[in-house]
Order: structure tokens, then C-alpha cells, then sequence
């Protein structure tokens, strides 16, 4: 296996709610920030349907286990990012909200560049071909499993993601387990590197 290089559920209880409303503080005038932060605990939806669900880590399933054919060639699989932070994003070439978000996704892999987070795209449609351009014009800059190529890696998450809601982004913890959910297009890469950044910091 080849090692790729680095790069919700509801909100269990007020204090996890809490530490991603801290986290966004910063961003005072961030429409979304500000929804989150007035939100009940329950999960944050915004207005056009994003929704950001935290898992807590006494009620996270087992960890996902995984391999994948990469658009980029090789493979990948969840041992490769073993004791790291994985961020997954689900997407396909033709999704008008997984083209607008990518600008997004790319500023978060490179805040964590220097980190123990890894982000991985899964194609949920297109060939490596078609994969790779989209990469190349929007600047991403991680690779992406193609499950035209092995869809067991959507087998693998099936239970964890509405994949008829593409794009979504996942967060696994150190572990492997899904930590965090961002159902929708991602509108602010701070919102994902706040889940990200309380992910790493757990004991």
C-alpha cells in the first residue's frame, strides 16, 4: 500500500457545542459562525441546508476500515492514516456544490499541512481521467478514491454518510471513527478546521 502524504450525529452535550462555538468566535462576521452559535445543541443548520453534526467520543462506532484505488494511481487504505485525523470529503466532478466548496476544502488541507491530518476525496462517479482535471482546475491538492475502480470504500461508509446528499465531509478521529459530519457545501473552511482542530486536540 502506498502512504499518501499529509496534507455529525448531533452535538452530544453543551460542551461540545460550546468549543466549536469558541472556535468560531473569530469570525464575527461569518453569517454561518454566528448561526452555529446560536444553535441548541442539537446540531448546526444553516439556512440552506448545511448541517454540522459532532459525535461524542463515548458514543463514536467502530472505526472505518477501508481500501481504495486512487485517481492520482496506487492505493490507499485506513491503515495508511493510522493515528491521524482523516478528513473525507464525498463529491463527483458534475456537483455544482462540490465544485464551489473545493476552494474551501483546499484552504483547510493546507492550514493543517503540517499537522497529523490527511484528506481524502471519494469520487463517487467519474474515472481517474475526469477525476484528476477537476482536481487540476479547482487546486485541490489531496487525492480521491475512485469508487468506479472499487466501491468498497463506499460499502465501508455506508453507514455513516447519506451519500444521496453529496457533497459531505467527514472527520475521523485518531482512531478511525467518524467524529464529525458536515452534510452539504461547505461555505467556510473554518467551520471544518475548527472540528478538525478539536479532533487533534482530544487526549
Amino acid at each position: 500500500m502506498r502512504k499518501i502524504a499529509r496534507g455529525a450525529r448531533a452535538a452530544a452535550s453543551a460542551l461540545l457545542a460550546a468549543g466549536l462555538a469558541a472556535g468560531l468566535v473569530a469570525c464575527t462576521d461569518d453569517p454561518l459562525a454566528d448561526q452555529y452559535r446560536e444553535g441548541d445543541n442539537k446540531g448546526f443548520i444553516a439556512a440552506d441546508g448545511l448541517r454540522v453534526e459532532e459525535v461524542a467520543p463515548d458514543e463514536r462506532t467502530e472505526p472505518i476500515e477501508f481500501e481504495a484505488a486512487l485517481d492520482v494511481g496506487g492505493t490507499a487504505s485506513s491503515a495508511d492514516y493510522a493515528g491521524e485525523v482523516l478528513v473525507v470529503n464525498f463529491w463527483y466532478a458534475a456537483c455544482a456544490p462540490c465544485r464551489v466548496e473545493a476552494a474551501e476544502l483546499e484552504e483547510a488541507h493546507q492550514t493543517f499541512a503540517a499537522d497529523d491530518v490527511s484528506f481524502l476525496g471519494v469520487n463517487l462517479y467519474d474515472g481517474a481521467e475526469a477525476s484528476r482535471a477537476f482536481a487540476e482546475k479547482y487546486g485541490v491538492t489531496y487525492p480521491s478514491a475512485l469508487t468506479t475502480v472499487d466501491g468498497s470504500i463506499k460499502l465501508a461508509f455506508a453507514g455513516q454518510t447519506p451519500l444521496n446528499a453529496v457533497p459531505v465531509t467527514l472527520v475521523l478521529d485518531r482512531e478511525g471513527r467518524v467524529a464529525a459530519r458536515i452534510i452539504g457545501q461547505l461555505e467556510e473552511a473554518s467551520i471544518l478546521e475548527t472540528l478538525v482542530r478539536e479532533t487533534l486536540e482530544e487526549a
